[in-house]
């Protein structure tokens, strides 16, 4: 029986100011049949140690040109609402920190979708007090209590240790899944991750 679990549950690696974590994280969030891990984490000190001070898809033109063509073409395919933002990528550091503290907690889910349809539908700032704020009462929650403890010296230091996990899991981007061992990388492989963990 437990082995049978196991196989139901997905974990997703996910950064906030990620474009492509934002399809796989609306698209996880709507999932009814397997258990979902949230593993909130930043790509900047991942990409720093790869040589990059900016994603990717800033650092690279044409690369950057091909992503703001292709965002619309997958958003419609999931059903998805987008915008591009005004500002990529946006600091997503102060989500992160509130994620962690709810990974385990029934509002998890909601919350995340929530601050990816505020950075990519609405283009509103999810680096600002403000905004997270917004989010977590609109969802019924103790917004100042939940950023006091997010703010918190300890939760600074999970952020941390989050980042050390990525490194040891060999991370290289987000979104990334896993299922038991197996790692899929991109919302491209979220189809190929959910079929493993259901079969």
């Amino acid at each position: 029986m437990n082995g049978e679990l196991a196989m139901r549950e997905i974990t997703c690696w996910f950064d906030f100011a990620s474009n492509y974590s934002y399809l796989s994280v609306l698209r996880l969030a709507r999932q009814k049949n397997v258990i979902v891990h949230w593993k909130p984490f930043l790509l900047g000190p991942i990409f720093k140690e790869q040589g990059w001070d900016n994603s990717p898809f800033v650092l690279q033109k044409d690369k950057g040109d091909y992503v703001w063509k292709d965002m619309p073409r997958e958003c419609a395919k999931y059903g998805l609402p987008w915008r591009q933002p005004s500002e990529f990528p946006r600091r997503s550091i102060l989500a992160a920190r509130v994620a962690l503290l709810g990974e385990h907690q029934p509002w998890i889910a909601e919350f995340c979708a929530r601050v990816m349809l505020a950075n990519f539908e609405h283009d509103e700032d999810i680096g600002s007090v403000e905004c997270i704020a917004a989010i977590l009462t609109s969802i019924g929650l103790d917004a100042e209590a939940i950023l006091a403890a997010a703010l918190s010296a300890d939760n600074k230091a999970r952020l941390h240790a989050r980042t050390d996990e990525a490194r040891a899991l060999h991370l290289f981007g987000a979104p990334t899944f896993f299922v038991g061992p197996d790692m899929y990388w991109g919302n491209d492989r979220l189809s190929d991750a959910l079929a493993h963990a259901t079969r």
